[in-house]
C-alpha cells in the first residue's frame, strides 16, 4: 500500500457544501481519499510505516479530476473539415469518410484523444461510438485498449445507427446497420468489456445515436435491452433547430416528447447537448432526473445554439460537460469547456447566472452524476476514489489572480502539475506518464491520412 500525501494546495473540494481549503491536504491510500482538510496533513499520516509520497501543493489549486461526459473519439482523425457548416452539412460531409474506419484506426485515433483529455484533467471518458462498418473488427475493443494505455477512465458506449437515407434518415445506407445487428453487437459489448465494479475503468452504455439516424425499433429495444443488462443509456437529443423540424415533421412531436414516448428519459439515460429544449421539456428532464451533456465549444462550432444549462439545473436534471467530438471541437480539451460553459452560460442567464464555481461542478461531481458514478467519483471527500487534478498557478498568466478557482473559469486554463487516478500519478508537470507521446502522435497522423486516402 503506497500513501499520496498532497499539501500547501487550495483544495475545491466540490463537495456538497463546495468546501475549499487555503492551503489544505489530501491524503490517499492505495485508490482511495482517507483524509481531506485545511492545513498540513495530520502526523498519524506519516506515524504507521507506510510508504508515503509527498506533493508540494503550494501556488497550486487541486481539483476533483474532469469528467467528460460526451465524445466521438474516432473523430480525432478528420478534424478541420467542413469548417463552416452546420450539424447537418458536417455530417453529410463526413459520414463518406467515417464510413471507412477501421479498428485500428479508431484505436490510434482515441490514443490521442484519450492523451489530449488527460493533459486538459480528465480522468473519466464517455465515449459515443456509432459507426460500424462491415468488417471493421473490435472497434470498442480499441477504444478500450487505448484508454488502457492512456490510464484514464472510460465509460464507453455501443451506438448504433439504422436509418438510412433510403428510409428517410441523415446517413447514407451503407454507414448503417440493421436493428438485430446493433441490438446484438451491443448485448455482446456489455458482456466484453463492462465492469460494473465501484473503481471500475470501464463501463459501457447503450448509444443509438440520433432520432434522424436510427429508427424508433431500435430506440425501444435498445432501452429494453439496456436495462435489462444494468447499463445506462445515451444519444443526441435536441441538439439543433433542424433535428427539432426533422421530429416535428416525422413524429408531430419534439424530439423530448419522442424520445420520452419511446423510453427515453429516465435516471439511467444522459442526452448530448440538450440545446434547444422548451419548458415542458426542462420540467420532464427534472422529474426525469434525465441527465445532459453540455458541449458550449461545440455548439458554437457548429453555431447549434446555446443551451438552458442554469435551468436544467434549477429544474434538478443532471447537468455534465462534454467536448464533443474533435471534428466538431478540434481543441480536444476538456479543461478549456469550464471556461467556454461560464463565459456561454451568462449570454443566456446573465453575469451572475453562472458562476466559475457552477462550471467547475458540472465538470466534476455534475458528469459523475450524469454517468451514474457520483457515489464514488467527482469531489474530494474521505472514502472517494482518488481521480485529482492538480493545476499550477505559479506562472505570470495567474499573478495577482484572487480566486484559484477562477483560473479555470475565466482565465486560461493552467499547467496540468498532476493527474492521478485511483491514486495512480498518469500526468506529471504537464507530460503524460503512461504512454509516448510523440508515438502516439505520429500513429494518430498516419492513421488520418490512410483514413482520407481511402475516400
Amino acid at each position: 500500500m503506497r500513501r499520496l500525501v498532497i499539501e500547501g494546495a487550495h483544495v475545491a473540494t466540490v463537495d456538497a457544501v463546495d468546501r475549499e481549503f487555503v492551503g489544505g491536504h489530501v491524503v490517499v491510500d492505495g485508490s482511495r481519499i482517507i483524509a481531506v482538510g485545511d492545513g498540513p496533513a495530520p502526523p498519524w499520516v506519516f506515524a504507521d510505516g507506510v510508504e508515503v509520497e509527498s506533493v508540494d501543493g503550494s501556488g497550486h489549486l487541486l481539483t476533483p479530476g474532469l469528467v467528460n461526459t460526451h465524445h466521438h473519439l474516432y473523430q480525432w482523425l478528420t478534424r478541420g473539415i467542413a469548417q463552416d457548416s452546420i450539424l447537418f452539412d458536417w455530417l453529410v460531409a463526413l459520414y463518406p469518410t467515417w464510413a471507412r474506419i477501421d479498428e485500428d484506426l479508431v484505436e490510434a485515433g482515441a490514443e490521442a484523444a484519450l492523451a489530449v483529455l488527460a493533459k486538459s484533467g480528465c480522468t473519466l471518458a464517455a465515449d459515443h461510438h456509432y459507426v460500424f462498418p462491415r468488417g471493421s473488427g473490435d472497434i470498442v475493443g480499441g477504444i478500450v485498449r487505448a484508454a488502457a494505455r492512456v490510464g484514464i477512465r472510460l465509460h464507453g458506449t455501443r451506438g448504433s445507427m439504422d436509418l438510412g437515407r433510403s428510409a428517410g434518415g441523415l446517413p447514407p445506407d451503407f454507414a448503417v446497420e440493421t436493428t438485430a445487428v446493433a441490438l446484438d453487437a451491443s448485448a455482446l459489448a456489455v458482456e466484453r468489456y463492462h465492469d460494473a465494479s465501484a473503481d471500475s475503468m470501464v463501463q459501457i452504455a447503450l448509444a443509438p445515436c440520433s432520432p434522424f439516424s436510427v429508427t424508433s425499433e431500435l430506440l425501444t429495444e435498445a432501452a429494453t435491452l439496456g436495462r435489462s443488462l444494468g447499463v445506462r443509456l445515451h444519444t443526441h437529443g435536441s441538439e439543433t433547430v433542424e433535428e427539432d423540424a426533422f421530429c416535428q415533421e416525422r413524429f408531430g412531436k419534439t424530439p423530448t416528447q419522442y424520445l420520452e414516448d419511446l423510453g427515453w428519459l429516465g435516471d439511467d439515460v444522459w442526452m448530448a447537448h440538450s440545446v434547444h429544449l422548451d419548458d415542458h421539456a426542462i420540467a420532464r428532464f427534472g422529474a426525469t432526473a434525465t441527465g445532459s451533456a453540455h458541449c458550449p465549444s461545440s455548439n458554437a462550432r457548429l453555431a447549434a445554439g446555446i443551451a438552458p444549462i442554469p435551468q436544467l439545473l434549477r429544474a434538478g436534471a443532471p447537468v455534465g460537460l462534454g467536448v464533443d467530438g474533435s471534428a466538431s471541437n478540434e481543441s480536444g480539451q476538456l479543461g478549456t469547456e469550464i471556461r467556454q460553459a461560464v463565459l456561454m452560460n451568462r449570454l443566456r442567464a446573465g453575469a451572475d447566472g453562472f458562476s466559475v464555481r457552477d462550471g467547475l461542478r458540472i465538470a466534476t461531481v455534475g458528469g459523475a452524476r450524469v454517468l451514474g458514478r457520483d457515489a464514488d467519483l467527482g469531489s474530494i471527500e474521505v472514502g472517494k476514489l482518488a481521480d485529482l487534478a492538480l493545476w499550477d498557478l505559479r506562472g505570470v498568466e495567474f499573478a495577482g489572480l484572487v480566486d484559484p478557482v477562477a483560473s479555470l473559469g475565466l482565465a486560461s486554463m493552467p499547467p496540468l502539475a498532476g493527474l492521478f487516478v485511483g491514486g495512480r500519478r498518469v500526468v506529471d508537470d504537464g507530460r503524460l506518464t503512461t504512454i509516448n507521446e510523440v508515438g502516439v502522435a505520429r500513429a494518430a497522423a498516419r492513421a488520418s491520412a490512410d483514413l482520407l486516402g481511402r475516400v
